[in-house]
């Protein structure tokens, strides 16, 4: 029999965390346990909170379904929540949790029993600078820097933008530069602003504008790939965003699990789009079917654990701006 177990946890964040939406101390996780024949999985998920999603919301979906998936195997209990659970940190978590408990049924590492080519290698990650006075966020970039990260994301909002990325620039003049707006850039011209940013050497900007209010970057050509974030729930959004970005960020929380992640890349790739691999804060076991899915992304962004104040004690390793198997 499949049994299935939730629980919320609550991780401090190391700092603070600042982007255009507002700020957190700490974050709120799902973690789900599923056995089955004296086997455990293990999966985490984070709320998505700015599409109304708590720890309770998704516990109570979880435990709704719980009791009907009692008689399916793994498989087929993953299978079924596809249809029973809408996308979101919920689906995740009881995704992520059959993933591993197949893996484990198949004597398996999760990587082959995914059929991927090749053990999961080190990538460098992206390191969040959170929102905040362009000083500080030269602070923390120099910071950044000189431990090792080299690849640096900025969290931006529509106003005092250009000053913050000269900003980090000057604090760390040989760091890679991505950016993230946060939907906050819809009365700004985007293609003209773009322009601006390619003097600091920025390699995309992330969600310029609203999801559903993007139609716009239709008509725009800008010279740094637009990539979509909050716009991107399902593979069925691909082809729609396709005409208007050059890139999606996958989460596995808006996707809800790994199971739909992958066919978000499936169908990035036929569409001709670039992959960002990313995640919201969350620990390492929340990054751990993130990083299978990172192994054919483009830019990889899987810092959740980095900007808590600890990780769990078998989590990742990072090192030298790398995240590490």
């Amino acid at each position: 029999m499949l049994r299935v177990s939730a629980v919320t946890e609550r991780w401090p964040v190391a700092g603070q965390f600042v982007i255009a939406r507002g700020a957190k101390s700490h974050v709120d996780v799902i973690l789900v346990a599923v056995t089955y024949n004296d086997h455990l999985g293990m999966g985490e998920g984070t709320p998505i909170y700015y599409r109304g999603e708590t720890g309770g919301h998704c516990l109570s979906q979880i435990e709704a379904v719980a009791e009907a998936l009692e008689d399916y195997t793994p498989r087929q209990a993953r299978l079924a929540i596809q249809n029973r659970l809408g996308p979101g940190a919920a689906r995740n978590a009881l995704d992520c949790a059959l993933w591993d408990l197949e893996a484990k049924l198949a004597g398996l590492p999760l990587w082959q029993h995914l059929g991927l080519k090749h053990a999961p290698g080190p990538l460098v990650t992206a390191f969040t600078i959170s929102l905040g006075p362009a000083q500080a966020m030269q602070a923390d970039a120099q910071r950044a820097a000189a431990a090792g990260h080299r690849l640096l994301k900025l969290k931006l909002t529509e106003h005092g933008y250009r000053e913050r990325v000269a900003a980090v620039r000057r604090g760390a003049p040989e760091a890679r530069l991505i950016i993230d707006a946060n939907e906050s850039w819809a009365d700004l011209d985007i293609a003209a602003e773009a322009s601006a940013l390619t003097d600091f050497g920025v390699e995309l900007i992330e969600q310029p504008l609203a999801d559903g209010g993007d139609r716009g970057l239709a008509s725009i050509r800008s010279p740094i790939p637009l990539f979509a974030d909050e716009s991107c729930h399902s593979a069925a959004d691909v082809a729609r965003l396709a005409m208007l970005y050059d890139g999606i960020n996958i989460k596995l929380d808006k996707a809800g699990g790994l199971t739909e992640a992958m066919k978000i890349a499936d169908a990035a790739d036929t569409a001709g789009m670039k992959i960002m691999a990313g995640c919201m804060l969350s620990t390492s076991l929340a990054i751990a079917p993130a990083f299978l899915l990172a192994q054919r992304a483009d830019w990889v962004d899987l810092d959740g654990p980095l900007l808590l104040a600890q990780d769990r004690s078998d989590g990742f390793r990072f090192e030298d701006g790398m995240i590490l198997p």
